[in-house]
């Protein structure tokens, strides 16, 4: 190992890990499913992909029947080396799923994927009501102030470069240091501009490499110090299959092995393609637990 781990965050309450959505309380004494939908013609696992307004209302459907306690909406690709769209085309996407998203299942939490400010505020006057931003506010300078007067939940993500750069930038000294750092400075930045409910992810993926990626999965329960939900987001990605040698599509069998490690690990909140494969291991490891 490089470098010396300072693992320790403070806070008031660490066992005190909820969110407030749609006017009720979401605890985490058992972990949850956020399901993924993309408004995009070019996410990296075809399969999630939706083609209109009715398809995203019948995947939707399907992800609440299949357990997901969360729905998590973005038309911008972050997939390595994706390009770059205007913000118009982005909110040309997203927002008539937001609102017949939000208007037909009012029942289930509707998180954006954005890291563009005027794409939040848009989508939360649609209906939204949670921001999901890969870059925590680093790649739009007015988010994090935009969500505070939102009064939205916000997953903070770590990540860097942009997705057309990020993973020639995967140089660490220590990974679980360096993002647990970047973490709890963005955590207590939300804190100081009243941002309450705030999720923190790891941003698997996102500018690390393979051995990174199951560092940070190893040392998982580190990120839970800081009291604030932990979100992963491992599902079908390039630490599978790449690894693997197969491809995305055939990646469900080792993505449920790794959820079990982080659940195991302390994750609170899984976002994922297959929301029964999921569910079944939330089940079976709550089954483990109570053994």
């Amino acid at each position: 190992m490089q470098g010396k781990m300072n693992l320790t965050l403070n806070s008031s309450d660490k066992n005190a890990r909820s969110l407030r959505l749609r006017g009720k309380l979401m605890d985490f004494s058992r972990p949850r499913i956020m399901a993924i939908l993309n408004a995009t013609p070019d996410s990296f696992y075809r399969a999630s992909r939706v083609k209109d307004v009715d398809d995203a209302l019948r995947q939707a459907e399907k992800h609440i029947r299949e357990g997901a306690d969360i729905l998590d909406l973005g038309a911008y690709s972050s997939r390595p080396g994706a390009q770059d769209i205007p913000v118009e085309e982005e909110l040309r996407r997203l927002l008539p799923l937001v609102e017949k998203i939000s208007a037909d299942f009012p029942d289930t939490p509707l998180s954006i994927d954005t890291f563009r400010a005027v794409v939040a505020s848009e989508a939360a006057g649609a209906g939204a009501d949670m921001i999901n931003d890969i870059s925590a506010g680093d790649d739009d300078e007015e988010m994090l102030e935009q969500v505070a007067g939102l009064k939205l939940p916000y997953v903070a993500m770590h990540k860097k470069g942009s997705p057309l750069t990020m993973q020639s930038q995967a140089h660490y000294g220590e990974v679980v240091t360096e993002v647990l750092d970047y973490l709890h400075h963005k955590l207590s930045r939300c804190r100081a501009l009243g941002i309450q409910d705030v999720v923190i992810d790891p941003g698997f993926g996102f500018g690390k490499n393979s051995a990174h990626n199951y560092r940070l999965l190893k040392h998982l329960s580190v990120f839970r110090e800081s009291g604030a939900p932990l979100l992963i987001g491992v599902s079908r990605k390039g630490m599978i299959w790449k690894n693997l040698e197969i491809d995305p599509a055939e990646s469900l069998n080792g993505t449920t092995a790794l959820h079990m490690l982080a659940l195991q690990n302390g994750a609170d909140i899984l976002r994922v393609h297959d929301v029964r494969e999921a569910a079944e291991a939330i089940r079976l490891y709550g089954l483990y637990r109570e053994a």
